[in-house]
């Protein structure tokens, strides 16, 4: 399917038409907010509304759209085509204020400000911490924000304008379309257990050697989870038993430490617990006999929206960090 652009006078013509019938910011802020919640309800308690005014308030932003914004389901709320677009544009313009708003207190007090970045583990660790630390020399009033999760959290947290820009990947079935998207690396996986792991001395160690072991790994349908999965059968092993989920390095090494489990991880992240002057050597890598390794990550960012003065430091640094 061919996917077509509007010009900048078509977006300012469609913006008047709708400022004109008297769309407004809380009709934008309902929108996204029932693009969150899937409950009128919900989206309106989230706003300080309550169900009656955000029941007005939508029938108003249908009837200045003039098409239906929102279709009732069995356990609340879908947003049509026609929602979802206006929804998407909605979180752009609510960013783009939040932003004015940060930058003007920032300068109005002398400050560089504040950079809010989620990353997925390997490059929090590769290229934030170090391109911010030697930000930070060079500009000892820039603060920062970190985040580190999964992707399918850091993509939908971007859309709401809780970070500057992110480094991780597109998840599946999301629309690619609000987001600038510059591609760095793939990402390698070591399998992390405990120092004195009945496999941890072996110079090699084959898919067959994991079979008798529990696995603690990222939530089912994770990147990281599902490359290992397929990695493992594609080379003819049975799937790893896992019977602890979980998203935080500190669960997961504290099973580790405990038990005979094994741990996918980033290779960055068994640097730093289990390399040289690792700051935990409890655990050590395996010396898998084959090879595991996720899909490119890449700085993501809203299309279109400039990043504040901090924000785009910090980018800057990762890019060349990153050599890319």
């Amino acid at each position: 399917m061919r996917l077509t652009t509007l010009s900048d006078q078509e977006v300012a013509r469609g913006a008047e038409r709708l400022i004109g019938r008297g769309l407004k910011l809380a009709h934008l802020r309902l929108i996204a907010a029932l693009d969150d919640a899937g409950q009128l309800t919900a989206a309106g308690r989230s706003l300080r509304l309550t169900q009656p005014a955000a029941s007005r308030l939508l029938a108003e932003a249908e009837a200045i759209a003039g098409h239906r914004l929102c279709e009732r389901q069995p356990k609340g709320i879908a947003l049509t085509p026609a929602g979802e677009a206006l929804a998407r544009r909605a979180r752009r313009i609510l960013a783009e204020i939040a932003e004015a708003g940060r930058e003007i207190g920032d300068v109005a007090e002398g400050r560089l400000g504040m950079v809010r970045v989620g990353a997925v583990t390997a490059p929090a660790i590769d290229l934030v911490v170090p391109s911010l630390q030697r930000l930070q020399r060079q500009h000892p009033g820039l603060t920062a924000q970190v985040d580190v999760t999964t992707s399918d959290v850091l993509v939908p947290d971007l859309l709401r304008s809780r970070h500057d820009f992110v480094i991780g990947r597109v998840p599946v079935g999301f629309d690619p379309r609000p987001l600038d998207i510059r591609w760095l690396a793939a990402e390698r996986v070591a399998l992390l257990v405990r120092a004195n792991h009945p496999l941890a001395q072996r110079p090699r160690v084959g898919v067959a050697d994991l079979a008798p072991y529990d696995w603690v790994m990222q939530p089912p349908g994770s990147l990281l989870r599902s490359t290992v999965e397929e990695v493992l059968l594609a080379l003819g092993a049975e799937a790893p038993n896992c019977r602890l989920s979980t998203a935080s390095l500190i669960v997961t090494l504290t099973r580790l430490t405990r038990s005979n489990t094994i741990a996918p991880v980033s290779t960055q992240v068994a640097r730093l617990l289990a390399g040289d002057g690792g700051i935990a050597r409890a655990v050590t890598p395996l010396a898998i006999d084959f090879s595991v390794e996720v899909k490119p990550f890449g700085l993501i960012r809203l299309r279109g929206l400039k990043l504040p003065r901090s924000a785009g430091l910090l980018y800057d640094a990762i890019v060349e960090a990153a050599g890319s």
